[in-house]
């Protein structure tokens, strides 16, 4: 298997589901609109929507209705990497090889865009309804999509992440906000998958955890690229974390051990979805490609 082309071509049709529930450009409120689709069209891996409908498809989900949950959880993805990007966060000028939103509309429009991605999210996901208006896995597929992007996820993590800045922190509290402020979101992405699929509760739970295992994996893995990467392979600037005077995994269990964490975290995480009776070897192959990513 060409795990590289295969991803590029899901890659592909990806954006073009994306592009189809992207908003228009036009009326009064133009220019939030403008900077909302600049965010989501500066690329990136696609992550979330590929785990998302390869998890579908393993079990065996063939219907459209996964597509507005496909460009939905793309849009809570990048409205945090745009508020990620402001100066009161981060303060990156630079992500994917473009400027930032703020920094390429200002401050006041790139709040403002990741609130509109954040709404839009919804507004794209319940278009779900209209393909098939009598799916009742449609309404808890939008609670999970809910609940781990709000307090008790994503934005949880972006919570403590924020008033940890500068300050020591245990092992266990760092890996329970990489759980929240990464996990959480790829959890919702491959949960969403199995239960518009008809999957049963715990097959959810199974692939639930999987994600957890890997978004975790996927967090350290970024705070080894922050130390190792090159700027003109991240498309973003390196030694931030040093920059902004944060606590990561590097830090604190060194290279080699966060090194070993990734891999570990990754084939385990895999090992539970070969635990399941249904396959996916593209989405396996896909879970251990990403120990190996150098972006």
């Amino acid at each position: 298997m060409d795990i590289k082309a295969q991803t590029a071509a899901r890659v592909a049709q990806i954006e073009e589901v994306i592009s189809k529930y992207l908003p228009k450009e036009e009326g009064l409120q133009k220019t939030v609109i403008s900077a909302m689709n600049y965010s989501i069209q500066a690329g990136g891996k696609r992550l979330r929507p590929m785990l998302m409908w390869e998890t579908y498809r393993m079990f065996g989900g063939r219907s459209e209705v996964i597509e507005p949950f496909m460009a939905a959880v793309e849009m809570v993805h990048t409205y945090s990497l745009v508020h990620d990007d402001l100066p009161a966060m981060d303060n990156d000028a630079y992500r994917r090889g473009k400027k930032t939103t703020h920094a390429q509309f200002g401050e006041a429009m790139g709040i403002l865009a990741g609130d509109g991605l954040l709404n839009y999210a919804f507004e794209t996901a319940v278009k779900a309804f209209e393909i098939e208006p009598g799916n009742a896995n449609i309404g808890k597929a939008l609670k999970a999509l809910a609940h781990k992007s709000g307090v008790y996820g994503m934005l949880g993590g972006q919570c403590v992440d924020v008033e940890c800045e500068g300050k020591p922190m245990e092992e266990e509290t760092l890996c329970a906000m990489y759980g929240w402020k990464t996990g959480a979101l790829l959890e919702a992405s491959m949960k969403i998958g199995a239960i518009l699929a008809g999957a049963t509760k715990s097959e959810q739970r199974c692939v639930e955890q999987a994600a957890g295992e890997l978004g975790l994996a996927f967090q350290i893995q970024d705070d080894i690229l922050d130390v190792t990467g090159a700027e003109e392979v991240l498309g973003k600037p390196v030694g931030s974390d040093a920059r902004n005077h944060k606590t990561t995994y590097v830090t604190l269990a060194g290279l080699d051990r966060a090194r070993q964490e990734v891999e570990r975290l990754s084939r385990h995480s895999v090992g539970l979805l070969e635990s399941l009776v249904v396959r996916n070897e593209f989405l396996t192959s896909l879970m251990l490609e990403l120990i190996q990513r150098d972006r």
